[in-house]
């Protein structure tokens, strides 16, 4: 099956944030995280049941070499990704977050 990719707005705040903060660490480390981030996004659209759901039914990728992780959906042929968010975050916080983000049951 060929999937579709689609963002939320919310995830370009996500990944602006941790490319500032990779940025500011070391010049060029910014631009890794986003080569990494945009890699994992076609890993997730070429097999996203390849994934393993998370509650409350996000699915989570890890992304590689960073501690973040990407939140995303599948419906159909559509792969929503929803959230990006550091590896280190309150898992409650973040599924605050998601369920807010995510699509209405």
């Amino acid at each position: 099956m060929t999937y579709t990719l689609a963002f939320l707005p919310e995830v370009e705040d996500d990944i602006a944030a941790g490319y500032a903060w990779y940025e500011e660490k070391s010049r060029g480390l910014g631009e890794e995280f986003l080569r990494t981030f945009y890699s994992c996004a076609g890993q997730i659209k070429r097999n996203p049941l390849f994934y393993l759901k998370r509650d409350p039914g996000f699915r989570r990728c890890l992304l590689r070499r960073f501690p973040y992780a990407i939140y995303f959906t599948v419906e159909a042929d559509q792969v929503l990704i929803c959230g990006v968010f550091h590896s280190a975050r309150d898992p409650r916080t973040i599924r605050s977050i998601l369920e807010d983000r995510g699509p209405e049951d």
